[in-house]
Formats: C-alpha cells, structure tokens, sequence
C-alpha cells in the first residue's frame, strides 16, 4: 500500500510541475527565440549557445575530414518513376584508403540495375553524380585537409557541375544564403531579420541516442499568410548538439520550392559519430524530388552507411 502511495505522489508532483513549466521567450540581437523550462531551470548560457549554433561549421568539417582518413562505406542509389517504382539503383561497399596523404578507393562489392550509368560508364542522373563526389573517389586524390576556419563556401563552374555545388552547399550549410539559385538564394538564410518573421525557433535539451544534448528545432510560423508561406524553403531544420562542444551530433532537415521554372522537395537525416577524437558522419540519407526546366525531373533516394574508419598510414 505504501509503494502504491508512493507511485502516486510521485505521478502527481510530475503532473503538477509539468503543468507549471512554460517555455520563455528571449531576444538575442534583436531576434526572437523560445527557450524551454529544461534550458531556463538548468541555467545553460542560452546567448552563447545561440551564438556558437549559427556560426556551427562542425556539420561541413566532419564531411571534410573524410577525405582525411580511411573508412568503410555502404551505398545505396535508387532512381524511381513517376509511379515511384524502381527504374535503376546501385548497391555497393567500398574501401577508402589513405595512404601518404592520397586517398584511393576500392570497390569490393557492385551491382548496378536500370540506367544507372552509360556506355561511357557515365552516371544518367544527376542524385547518383552528387553522391559520387560526396563517397567516392577516383584514382588518386593528395594534399586534401579538413580545415575550415576563415574559409568561405564558393560556387565554381557551370551547369551540372555548379547545380552540384550549390546541393553541396545546401547539404552542409542549411539555412545559410546560397549564391546562384534564382528565386531562393536570400530565402534559404535563416538567421537575418526577414526569416525571423516566417520561423519559430526553439533550444531545448533531450536526450538523444543515450545521451543529454541540445537541439534547435527551427519551424515555419503556423500562422502565415499565403505571400509570407511563398517565402518559405526551409519546411523543418532540428539539430542536436554535443552540450561539451556544441558539434552537430545529428540533423534533420526537408526543403522544398516551386518557382515555374524549377521545383523541389528533398529531405536529409544525418548522424554523426566520433572518430580519434574527430566528428564523421555516420549516416546519411536522401530523398529527393526536383525538376528543373529543358531537364527530365528526378526522383531518387540514397543511403551512405560509414564504419570502419581509420587513420591515413
């Protein structure tokens, strides 16, 4: 009877201090964030979080140091129809090396369906091309590093090669201004004074695969207009962060526009893992939908699974 009495009260002094809780709304330069009662209570130094999150360059690092060591990879590539059936894939494990400050790559397992590539051994689309330059590796590549301090993403070359630049960029800067994309560029920023009245944002603190961490949920107003939902691009960007470092542990985030003359809706979950002291991605997945005029509109997912890493010899 006592342990039921105890049950009880226990219930109730949750119930009752959740009831309580509330979330707090701050400014920090003159930008509105909503902080919740876990940030308040525990006395976090909320401005400087806020400060270090949009300055994050950890997530674009971890790409980097890739190319900085050896590891195991899982691929999957899958190109669908409009029906979203299955018209080509690509399933493979590969090996980077590093050796001498090169990087190579094996391929120990492939299968290719569809029209995956050409005669020419040329990728048909654009989704398994970005993958490529983002996992794999041809011949010999030296002298890459994974510095990124003081160092300014730019968009080099044209066509394709610039379309790719620009997804690379929004894969590793999310909700930050993109150079070249009509429409949207300015539109992607989500941290200047105009995004501050399309978004809510939000720093609470979670657990997440085990551990306490931070996360900064960023969501489009429930209350906007039609012409302020036309400015939208950013659908859901939630990140969490090491509470030690403030490194990007995981994001998720979807996007998505139309624009006449070019349309997309594309989503990204990554995870991330640490290796010799060092932040890796662990796992990254795709899904995307986009089309863009005098192109044939795509439809495609992948899924990058990375293990094994080790130290360049």
């Amino acid at each position: 009877m006592k342990l039921h009495s105890s049950f009880f009260i226990i219930l109730l002094i949750s119930l009752s201090y959740n009831c309580i809780a509330q979330d707090s709304t701050i400014m920090d330069d003159g930008q509105k964030f909503t902080l919740t009662e876990a940030i308040v209570r525990n006395h976090f130094d909320y401005k400087e979080i806020l400060q270090r999150i949009k300055q994050d360059t950890s997530f674009y690092k971890a790409f980097k140091t890739l190319r900085t060591i050896g590891y195991s990879s899982y691929n999957h590539i899958e190109m669908l129809d409009e029906n979203n059936k299955m018209q080509a894939s690509l399933n493979s494990k590969t090996r980077q090396n590093k050796i001498g400050g090169c990087r190579t790559m094996d391929i120990l397992e492939e299968t290719i369906t569809g029209d995956l590539i050409n005669k020419k051994g040329e990728y048909n689309y654009t989704t398994p091309s970005l993958y490529a330059s983002l996992f794999f590796t041809k011949g010999s590549i030296c002298g890459e590093t994974n510095i990124v301090s003081g160092k300014n993403r730019v968009i080099k070359g044209s066509g394709i090669e610039k379309a790719k630049e620009q997804l690379k960029m929004l894969f590793f800067n999310p909700g930050k201004k993109i150079p070249g994309i009509p429409f949207i560029g300015n539109k992607l920023d989500l941290y200047d004074e105009s995004a501050h009245e399309l978004y809510d944002y939000k720093l609470d603190y979670v657990e997440y695969h085990g551990q306490l961490v931070y996360v900064f949920d960023v969501q489009p107003k429930a209350d906007l207009g039609f012409f302020a939902k036309d400015r939208i691009v950013v659908d859901q960007m939630i990140t969490w962060f090491n509470p030690k470092t403030l490194e990007v542990l995981g994001r998720n985030y979807s996007l998505s526009y139309k624009a006449g003359v070019y349309d997309f809706n594309v989503s990204m979950e990554v995870e991330m893992n640490y290796f010799n002291g060092q932040l890796v991605p662990k796992i990254l997945r795709y899904k995307g939908n986009w089309d863009v005029v005098f192109k044939k509109r795509e439809r495609g997912l992948f899924t990058a699974t990375l293990f094994d890493y080790k130290l360049g010899q």
